[in-house]
């Protein structure tokens, strides 16, 4: 198939799944208002609390669930074919994805801005409330450590990003102080930040930075080491002063990159070479139900919604950004999961460097996605999407070196930007769990972000060369998607008792926690085989916690519905 007709039709049905699904749900579902208090209006505090145009908080709500997600995941789930993998990003995308992450951003700004984990309280039960958090705090723990490595891996890969990477800091804040501080106009300092950003970039490309050895500590270490620190020092600056504008930044830089791709399907428009179904490849798992957990941000992702009631809940100004935010943010990773797909599964087509020269068409697909082995790694997915990305860039008319410094900071940007989300949602997460215990005094923002990078990098050197979440990855991906399945149900019992239909959040709710129900009990029963005892025990106790959420659920709207009977 020619991957334009198939992007043009995507593109399309996104768009009108926004102005119909998604305007059904703001003003009937969730009947949003311009008269109602914000969180950020009624708690401002200049830090956390910040009132934000709704352009600026989408670039920073869009980047920080964005992250790698929507790059990994599709460049991986191809290998079951590109029809299964375009239905879930497409389908998936309009009627769960956007609706979890919209659904937790409007139960968060109707709760005082609080994490979808501590609504859980209110809502359902104190016990179900703690439950969620430490599911919460599990899954960011995990998130923090293997991305200040997936950072370290990818500057030691894409040496001409570190430059423009750390110049984006400066600029950043440059854009916060002229913006908030000086009153400028956004819609004139951002594009010059911006203009600014890709100056960097041209200089990186030129000048590529190496981080030698220091007193026989690998440069893995040592970025590491840096990424905790800044960690800290940025997820304790107010939002307005570096995470706004460099989410902002980062935002502009994205849609441009998806621009000059759409552009290169344009001129080139490839033919899909990859093959539409392809239902056993060597070594995978069954596509079913692994489908809906390995392509995880592109379609649904439960760590949305910790950015969505975490910190896009504490600036939205007014209650109707809430569909431009949520549901279009939402709407818009699964546009960048659409070209990610067609880089990997048409763009890599165009032409792959092999030991053998150079490969074309349906040769090049199948010498990199010969095996689920071959194509599951970081290095191999991201050469993956690398590789088809540069083709297409290259169709018009941007070398190849310049290509690839533009690609590596857009990989390592977003990853930044993950890192830096969830440090500052795992303060939160933190300063919930403590904030009416003998620990209470970890409710602080200083000594809360001081526990959650401790114990992040605590988790991160547990084992050698600074890969100690590695022990636990392989429980991240059903534990992610689960907690989706998990805000769901957290958000079919808000409307439940306020009387609302909850037939749009309860359809993809179950869906959620049957698929990825039955790939945890998969994973459980591996874990046990192989002997990897210390994960099949996690696993375990994450999978009977969220069962026993669920149970907690059904009892309380039962109780509920029978005090409305009497």
């Amino acid at each position: 198939m020619n991957s334009l007709v198939l992007v043009i039709l995507t593109f399309s049905g996104f768009i009108v799944a926004y102005h119909t699904y998604g305007r059904f749900l703001s003003k009937k579902i969730f009947n949003l208002k311009r008269s109602h208090r914000t969180p950020s209006c009624e708690f401002q505090d200049g830090v956390d609390y910040v009132p934000t145009r709704k352009e600026v908080l989408f670039g920073h709500h869009f980047t920080s669930i964005a992250g790698l997600g929507p790059i990994l995941g599709p460049a991986i789930g191809v290998i079951w074919g590109w029809v299964p993998a375009i239905l879930w990003i497409f389908l998936g995308s309009i009627f769960k994805g956007a609706v979890h992450d919209f659904g937790s951003l409007v139960a968060s700004i109707r709760n005082r801005g609080k994490s979808i984990g501590d609504i859980a309280r209110d809502i359902i039960s104190p016990r179900v409330r703690t439950i969620f958090l430490f599911v919460i705090f599990f899954e960011l723990w995990i998130v923090m450590a293997i991305f200040a490595l997936i950072i370290a891996l990818l500057f030691d890969m894409y040496p001409e990003s570190i430059f423009p990477v750390w110049m984006e800091i400066p600029i950043a804040m440059w854009l916060g102080f002229m913006v908030y501080r000086r009153g400028k106009s956004t819609n004139l300092m951002a594009p010059l930040a911006v203009i600014f950003m890709y100056i960097s970039i041209i200089i990186g490309a030129y000048t590529p930075l190496r981080l030698p050895p220091l007193f026989g500590i690998s440069p893995i270490i040592i970025w590491m080491v840096i990424l905790f620190i800044y960690c800290y020092i940025a997820s304790t600056l107010p939002v307005w002063k570096l995470l706004q504008p460099r989410d902002y930044i980062n935002g502009h830089e994205l849609l441009i990159m998806m621009v000059l791709l759409f552009a290169g399907i344009i001129v080139a428009h490839p033919v899909m070479v990859a093959p539409a179904i392809n239902i056993s490849p060597l070594g995978s798992p069954p596509m079913w139900p692994f489908l809906f957990v390995v392509i995880a941000c592109g379609a649904i992702s439960g760590f949305h919604s910790l950015v969505s009631s975490g910190t896009s809940s504490k600036q939205l100004s007014e209650e109707p950004h809430a569909q431009f935010v949520g549901y279009g943010g939402m709407l818009t990773e699964g546009v960048l999961s659409i070209l990610v797909l067609v880089s990997v599964a048409a763009g890599i087509g165009l032409g792959l460097a092999s030991d053998g020269g150079v490969l074309t068409g349906t040769s090049a697909w199948m010498h990199h996605y010969s095996s689920w082995q071959a194509a599951k790694g970081l290095a191999s997915k991201i050469n993956a999407f690398m590789g088809g990305a540069i083709n297409l860039l290259g169709e018009i008319g941007i070398p190849r070196h310049i290509a690839s410094s533009i690609i590596g900071v857009f990989l390592v940007s977003f990853a930044a930007t993950t890192l830096d989300s969830a440090t500052r949602i795992q303060r939160y997460a933190i300063s919930e769990l403590t904030s009416n215990t003998q620990l209470h005094f970890l409710s602080y923002r200083h000594p809360a972000t001081a526990f959650a990078v401790v114990t992040a990098m605590l988790l991160a050197f547990a084992q050698k060369g600074g890969k100690g979440a590695l022990i636990l990855w392989p429980l991240f991906g059903t534990v992610n998607q689960l907690l989706a399945g998990l805000a769901l149900l957290v958000v079919t019992v808000y409307l439940y008792k306020r009387k609302k239909s909850i037939v749009y959040t309860v359809s993809p709710m179950i869906f959620m926690i049957v698929m990825t129900g039955w790939a945890m009990i998969s994973n459980i029963q591996s874990f046990f085989k192989d002997g990897r005892y210390h994960l099949f025990i996690i696993g375990l106790m994450v999978l009977v916690l969220e069962i026993w959420m669920i149970i907690e659920s059904l009892i309380m709207m039962k109780e509920e519905r029978w005090s409305l009977i009497d």
